[in-house]
């Protein structure tokens, strides 16, 4: 365990530090100025957290702060600063500070949100450490350890899988991972949307064409069977092709031959087909919209990938995970989730599932304010409370009952205290909304003391309030 560093020219700060550290059974080091600091940072590595002074002989906490930004993003940073150096705080906070402690500060409350810097720096590290190879699927739900368990059964197998599931779950992801695990790694994986393009210039693009097959046909074309030869052909959103092509692509799976748009000469085919639909397929060949011989010959494996509902567990590792690459991207720093957002999102539905959830990763990273996420950084349909939180019922406990066991099947621990602190949250917040944030009030509406109330808004880490009503 890395140590907390403490830099301060004063001695009764860092003495202060070095005691309530020790009486949390925390490793610290303690520097008399920044230029220590620096020196140490040079010759060996870096702290779990690192609390600076910002006004210091010699070289700033500022210049501290930029230094260890620069050679080791992940290291928190808390600044301490007076008053009278607020703007330097926001200016440091901007720079990529983790949080700002105003002088003079509470000693709890500066051990606790060391505690947090330590707790996300620990995360962090964890979630960065496989990115030298970015990974192809991430997922710690059962349900995707059940998909990843499939990918190894059929690495040595050609046989034609069917992935079901609903649209943004990964398929593709998937379909690309089986081919990489497969023997046919080393040939094309060729992909296709059969429902991106009309039915005529379909079939060109599967089976190929002949010049002068139709018009606009200037030359030959392979089609996508053609380009996919030894290897694997991804047909993503199988359920809605045309009823024609469904025939064409029978004959393909039955003995493995076609022929190209106008041509009379028949063409072997060598392709593993790996077919996905968002659509319940059994249900379209009831219905007379699918063939189900074809049904059948594209049924021979299948993989069902669950909704992002179904593994709220994996939204935390993949919301790093997408933060971190978004940053990569943009050459810029990754920013974090707070504990207060990854437990809000982890409420929501997702409809658009992974997609939905990168695609909010990548707008955070772009519009975000701060580099710690709130719920108030969230774009708007994400801030508002879930369908099953807001749906009218007399009955809360039942509601209360029901997430209990949740999180029991998901196998989690502490859960009293985590559901103690997200209930004390509700009923503090709504009670400040409805009091326009005067304390004062809210307490007496809760039936608390107002140094209560005041204490359990810094430990929560709820905005708003004001200091007096």
């Amino acid at each position: 365990m890395k140590p907390v560093w403490i830099v301060d020219d004063d001695r009764s700060i860092r003495w202060v530090f070095e005691k309530a550290l020790s009486r949390e059974g925390m490793a610290f080091q303690s520097f008399a100025s920044a230029r220590e600091a620096l020196d140490a940072l040079a010759g060996g590595e870096p702290p779990q957290v690192l609390v600076s002074d910002i006004r210091m002989p010699g070289a700033s906490g500022i210049e501290l702060l930029q230094v260890v930004k620069k050679k080791f993003p992940s290291v928190p940073v808390i600044v301490m600063t007076a008053y009278s150096d607020l703007e330097s705080a926001v200016a440091a906070f901007q720079g990529g500070a983790y949080e700002y402690l105003p002088k003079p500060f509470d000693v709890d409350q500066a051990v606790e949100l060391i505690r947090r810097a330590f707790a996300e720096s620990q995360r962090e590290e964890a979630a960065l450490e496989p990115i030298a190879e970015e990974p192809e699927i991430l997922g710690q739900a059962a349900a995707m350890q059940e998909v990843f368990r499939a990918i190894g059964r059929l690495s040595q197998s050609s046989a034609t899988v069917l992935l079901t599931g609903e649209s943004g779950t990964g398929k593709e992801l998937v379909a690309r991972a089986l081919h990489r695990h497969s023997t046919r790694a080393h040939k094309p994986f060729v992909a296709i949307n059969t429902a991106a393009m009309p039915k005529d210039l379909l079939e060109s693009e599967l089976f190929g064409h002949e010049r002068g097959s139709f018009t606009g046909a200037q030359a030959q074309r392979r089609g996508r069977f053609e380009q996919a030869e030894g290897g694997s052909l991804f047909l993503d959103e199988i359920g809605d092709m045309p009823a024609e092509l469904q025939t064409r692509l029978l004959r393909v799976l039955s003995d493995g031959t076609f022929y190209r748009v106008g041509g009379h000469q028949q063409l072997k085919s060598n392709v593993r087909v790996i077919a996905a639909t968002h659509q319940n397929l059994e249900a379209r060949v009831r219905e007379g919209l699918f063939r189900e011989d074809l049904y059948h010959r594209l049924n021979v494996i299948r993989i069902r990938l669950p909704a992002m509902r179904e593994r709220r567990e994996d939204i935390g590792p993949l919301a790093r995970h997408f933060l971190a690459r978004s940053a990569r991207q943009l050459g810029v720093e990754p920013k974090r989730l707070s504990e207060e957002v990854l437990a809000h999102l982890g409420k929501l539905e997702f409809p658009g599932n992974v997609r939905q959830l990168e695609n909010l990763c990548h707008w955070l990273t772009v519009m975000a304010p701060g580099q710690v996420i709130g719920v108030t950084d969230l774009p708007a349909e994400f801030r508002g409370e879930p369908e099953d939180a807001t749906a009218a019922t007399s009955d809360w406990v039942a509601v209360l009952a029901k997430e209990v066991e949740r999180r029991l099947a998901r196998g989690e621990t502490g859960i009293l205290d985590k559901l103690s602190r997200d209930f004390e949250r509700a009923l503090i917040e709504r009670a400040l909304e409805r009091t326009g944030g005067r304390r004062t009030e809210a307490a007496n509406l809760l039936g608390m003391g107002r140094n209560t109330i005041s204490r359990k808004i810094q430990e929560l880490g709820i905005g708003g309030g004001a200091d007096e009503g």
